[in-house]
């Protein structure tokens, strides 16, 4: 049997790079919060001895550990005509207006200025906010409302990714 002469690579289907990309991720100060519950862990399990010790400060840290990074994972995307926030994927087109909240204007948007039908990915630590209206008649999201320390870059993202689709 002779050696068959090696097939080329398949080449990588194109991928649209981000117009947008921004991860919120959690403040240092939760990282040392999430080493004190390990430390915590370990003290709790102290009396029962050196190995139940380690033990419960390992399993206290890696815990607490994983759920300040599965809440800091939350990302923003502006790719390939759609907006994507957190698990929803939006049609670029499906969207209207968007305006930029300064912290009191977000904090409002939150709070008192809510609606619940909103989809709304927020995260308390980051100050500003984007506000992005839903255009398409079919859906009752009446909003989109999203966390962002760089609000002004997501909405040019939107309008480049908007005129691009468009053109």
């Amino acid at each position: 049997m002779q050696p068959s002469a090696p097939s080329p690579a398949p080449s990588p289907a194109p991928s649209a790079a981000p117009r947008f990309d921004e991860r919120l991720t959690a403040p240092r100060s939760w990282w040392l919060i999430a080493g004190l519950i390990g430390l915590s862990g370990g003290l709790i399990m102290f009396p029962l001895g050196t190995v139940p010790m380690l033990g419960g400060l390992i399993v206290a840290a890696v815990l607490a550990g994983m759920g300040v990074s599965s809440y800091g994972s939350a990302r923003i995307r502006v790719v390939a005509g759609s907006l994507v926030a957190g698990d929803a994927r939006i049609p670029v087109a499906a969207l209207g207006a968007a305006e930029a909240l300064d912290a009191e204007e977000a904090r409002a948007w939150r709070t008192h200025k809510a609606d619940p039908r909103a989809f709304m990915l927020m995260r308390s630590y980051v100050p500003g906010a984007v506000r992005v209206e839903v255009a398409d008649p079919a859906d009752p999201t009446p909003y989109v409302y999203l966390s962002s320390r760089e609000p002004e870059e997501l909405i040019a993202a939107l309008e480049a990714e908007r005129s691009g689709a468009e053109g």
